[in-house]
């Protein structure tokens, strides 16, 4: 059970967020709440030691406050903030972290070169109306960072700290 918990909830809420950033330029707060909560009830059944469960929430607490800081100052969205924290309270604080983080970042430039230049081509005006492809073309509108968020997450999550807890123990199985 705890297995699958881990297996499916963190994916999950990476897809579900790079694709409701995608449609609707937000991330639900449900999204980064969900993964604080699971993370908060299985990580101590796993067997996680209490001080290495308390720095997964201090690398949080940390990114919170440093992408709380980015969001006051306009360079990140609200939904991003928090959907980096509650992924880095997954990760925890070590290598994995700044492996999402770096990975997060080079997939969220390409986006973002991506998405300028499909704004300055011709094809942004017939699919200016597309569900999927409006918030691409819309020169005015920011950039859905959530897909890169969710693209970093899934990338890194098999080596993170729970997931390889549940590879190890269905091995032993």
């Amino acid at each position: 059970m705890l297995e699958a918990l881990i297996f499916v909830v963190f994916p999950f809420c990476m897809v579900f967020a790079a694709v409701s950033d995608t449609l609707s330029m937000t991330i639900a707060n449900r999204v980064p709440l969900l993964l604080v909560a699971v993370f908060a009830v299985v990580a101590p059944l796993t067997g996680m030691e209490w001080a290495a469960y308390g720095w997964h929430f201090a690398a949080g607490a940390l990114v919170l406050a440093v992408t709380f800081g980015l969001f006051a100052l306009g360079g990140m969205g609200g939904g991003d903030a928090k959907l980096l924290s509650a992924t880095a309270v997954w990760m925890g604080f070590n290598l994995h972290l700044i492996e999402y983080l770096v990975v997060s970042a080079f997939v969220g430039g390409a986006l973002t070169l991506a998405i300028l230049s499909f704004r300055g081509s011709a094809l942004s005006v017939y699919t200016g109306r597309n569900m999927f492809l409006r918030n691409f073309a819309d020169a005015k509108g920011g950039i859905p960072y959530g897909i890169a968020l969710g693209i970093g997450g899934l990338i890194t999550y098999p080596g993170s700290p729970m997931m390889t807890w549940a590879l190890e123990r269905l091995a032993a199985q």
